[in-house]
């Protein structure tokens, strides 16, 4: 089946709006209600549909940022069943044994850490191929000593296709590279530098040890400026968001920042004071409307560290990345009380364990679930193999439904 239900409700007729933005002039994003604070628990909810613009469209100046936003109707992200399930988890990343030690607390600094970071940090340049025009930029991080890149799947997704991707390093020296594997689901691709030489890997670090407020350090090659680094904070962590469009969402738990995030940084990292990569820039919320709102505005989204080493150790193995699913669709509306259950396709793992169309969940585990979206992020979480254990509301009664999660490759 689908990965996705058409993106709206079942009595949702399609909007005049509804048409890709990939090619749409700077500036042309669909604009949509104000956020209010006071809906969905504090959850970021954002102008109207996702918008993902891939990059600077060759050779014009255009976002390479995600919009981030909401495909409000029935959407199968953890929806689709799958017979790929081996039971285990798979290995994860580790720091390569190259890359220079960590700071000490008392050297930690912007400064100190643009030192260590700016030399692993690259600019990529996508040209689409397969007869495509244009192409996207970007930025990544060098991972290991094999000249292994990190990047978003959204800066090179048109170059899958016979294209031509350049890494251009620190020192302005251009590099052939070319795709080793790449996930849309998480939005992270791995590149194969030519020639990377001396081009040192970063330290890998861990979202999950970092607290609101903390200092985090942005680089990257906004507007194509290359090297370019910015400052701010942790501004919330676990932040579900979903960018891109109904036939290529991406779902991402995300850590939220206010270090300047612009067209460009995408696929970038961010880092702590310890020079530690802890997520993978790949998002910007904008308000929509005029130009002016379509570059930063304060808020940010990384990819967490923890699931681009899962992803991207999948990829060296095997080429491919797998996310878990469930076997149910669920409502991506906002809702405020729970994901709603809208249907469970018989032999899915959602039908083996006794979930029920009209059923609400409102936890997976003890993480609280408050809409589609969150549910879906919750889930990613997880690896193919896992139980998790839904909390669900059924006919005026709390109930505990046990799904141990199998897997679909993307």
């Amino acid at each position: 089946m689908s990965d996705y239900n058409e993106g709206r409700r079942p009595d949702e007729s399609p909007r005049p709006d509804e048409a890709d933005e990939d090619t749409a002039p700077l500036g042309q994003v669909r604009s949509g209600p104000p956020y209010d604070p006071t809906t969905s628990y504090g959850y970021y909810q954002p102008p109207q549909q996702a918008t993902k613009i891939p990059g600077w469209l060759w050779p014009a100046v255009v976002a390479t940022a995600l919009v981030v936003g909401l495909v409000g109707g029935t959407l199968g992200g953890v929806a689709v069943s799958s017979s790929m399930n081996d039971g285990s988890t798979g290995s994860v990343l580790q720091t390569d044994d190259n890359a220079p030690a960590a700071l000490a607390p008392e050297k930690g600094s912007v400064a100190a850490v643009a030192q260590q970071l700016l030399p692993s940090t690259v600019q990529i340049s996508a040209r689409n191929g397969a007869g495509g025009q244009g192409g996207a930029t970007g930025s990544g991080f060098v991972l290991d000593s094999s000249g292994h890149v990190i990047t978003n799947n959204h800066v090179v997704a048109g170059a899958a296709a016979n294209g031509e991707i350049s890494v251009i390093d620190h020192e302005g020296r251009t590099h052939a590279a070319k795709i080793v594997g790449r996930s849309p689901v998480y939005d992270i691709a791995v590149l194969e530098v030519e020639d990377a030489g001396d081009l040192p890997p970063v330290a890998l670090g861990s979202s999950k040890s970092m607290n609101v407020g903390e200092t985090v350090v942005a680089l990257g090659s906004p507007l194509g400026l290359n090297s370019t680094v910015t400052s701010g904070i942790v501004s919330a962590l676990d932040r579900p968001v979903t960018t891109g469009g109904e036939d290529d969402a991406s779902y991402i738990n995300a850590v939220q920042t206010d270090a300047a995030i612009n067209p460009g940084n995408s696929g970038g990292p961010l880092v702590n004071l310890r020079g530690e990569v802890v997520g993978v820039n790949s998002a910007i919320a904008t308000a929509g409307g005029p130009v002016s709102a379509s570059g930063n505005i304060g808020v940010g989204f990384a990819i967490p560290m923890e699931q681009v080493k899962i992803t991207a150790a999948q990829i060296l193995d095997t080429g491919e990345a797998k996310y878990p699913v469930i076997g149910a669709n669920v409502n991506t509306g906002t809702q405020g009380n729970g994901a709603e259950v809208v249907e469970v396709p018989p032999g899915t793992p959602a039908d083996d364990a006794g979930l029920e169309k009209g059923d609400i969940v409102f936890a997976v585990d003890d993480v609280a679930v408050t809409d589609g979206i969150g549910l879906i992020v919750a889930i990613r979480a997880h690896q193919p193999g896992e139980t998790v254990a839904l909390k669900v509301r059924r006919n005026g009664s709390n109930i505990t439904v046990r799904i141990k999660l199998d897997a679909k490759v993307g």
